[in-house]
């Protein structure tokens, strides 16, 4: 279905069109860093894993007891964690380590008192952050069941790692984003920045592949380019209000444009150097919640009460997934739920 990634220009991203549909309420999603894998969460408390060069659906498990809420990958392509919906005043199993291979909990990693609303993987080792609405950042380890620390702050917790898992991104009330060395995390940020003017509530950050770009994505819908050494804005993008929905935005894998979605139902992609917008797209699905670009190919998906997998329309497989299976639909099933 997908064609490797080669270097993106204005054209190809203008190109970008759905190519593969599927019916599910999306809570999360990320894909693999290594493998051709994407992995969702869903409202259904569903766990599902796709092969993203076929647009097939390989596996999907269940989890009622604690629901699915936010996801992220592990190393292993087969390995998931998944923060818990339901319970967590009588389980405090806010966390799981998952196995897709064969449906079982490797681990519960219980302290936050609150829904997990921001979880990201370490690029580098066994690390991985959560933050919650308990006003708190914690840092995991895979390999035990204690918390390895604790940042408590004020406001909505977002939280990222650099790609080379060597910094990490703390965002939290009034537009303040901390940065911490990930070793030494005890000695406090290294460094804050403040998104001047907007004290909108930051629900998303993503760095970069290169580590140079940070990209915010607030509460009221305005997107950010920051430069990640000195925190300046190098540009910024306001949508369409969703009061009631996040939006997400993506980089793309060269860090040269920035994919969002919006609260009217469109897509948007800008080019960040030239800081102009490059296409507009109805997303066929409303507004788009979740939204990330594969890390390997030209493709990205963006998902709401559907998941859409988009490619370049001059690929030769544009047409050739439709339907795709019993969880697949064709795109033009799918009308825009302005």
């Amino acid at each position: 279905m997908t064609t490797s990634l080669t270097e993106l220009d204005d054209d190809a991203v203008r190109s970008m069109s759905i190519g593969a549909v599927f019916s599910e309420f999306i809570n999360s999603i990320d894909f693999h860093r290594k493998d051709d894998l994407l992995v969702t969460a869903s409202e259904d408390d569903s766990v599902r894993l796709y092969d993203i060069a076929s647009a097939k659906l390989l596996k999907t498990t269940y989890h009622k007891k604690h629901g699915a809420d936010r996801i992220c990958f592990t190393h292993h392509p087969s390995s998931v964690i998944c923060s818990s919906t339901y319970n967590l005043d009588s389980t405090g199993e806010s966390l799981r380590y998952l196995s897709m291979y064969d449906n079982r909990c490797l681990r519960y990693f219980k302290g936050h008192k609150e829904r997990v609303v921001s979880l990201c993987m370490s690029p580098i080792n066994d690390s991985f952050m959560s933050g919650s609405l308990d006003h708190s950042v914690r840092i995991w380890d895979l390999r035990v069941n204690a918390c390895q620390g604790i940042l408590r702050l004020r406001g909505r917790p977002t939280v990222a790692y650099d790609q080379q898992g060597l910094v990490f991104a703390v965002a939290m009330e009034g537009g303040a984003i901390k940065l911490f060395d990930s070793r030494s995390y005890d000695k406090g940020p290294f460094d804050t920045f403040l998104v001047g003017g907007d004290t909108a509530e930051v629900c998303d950050i993503k760095f970069s592949n290169d580590g140079k770009s940070m990209l915010l994505t607030t509460t009221s819908n305005n997107i950010y380019v920051l430069d990640a050494y000195g925190g300046e804005k190098q540009c910024g993008f306001s949508l369409e209000p969703s009061p009631n929905t996040k939006i997400e935005a993506t980089f793309t894998p060269d860090g040269q444009y920035v994919v969002s979605g919006s609260g009217d139902g469109t897509l948007h992609a800008w080019n960040i150097n030239m800081r102009n917008e490059v296409s507009c797209w109805n997303s066929h699905i409303g507004i788009a919640s979740c939204l990330k670009w594969a890390p390997r190919r030209a493709m990205f998906v963006a998902a709401s009460t559907v998941l859409t997998f988009w490619i370049p329309n001059d690929s030769k497989s544009t047409g050739e997934h439709r339907p795709m299976d019993t969880e697949g639909a064709a795109p033009s099933e799918h009308t825009s739920q302005k």
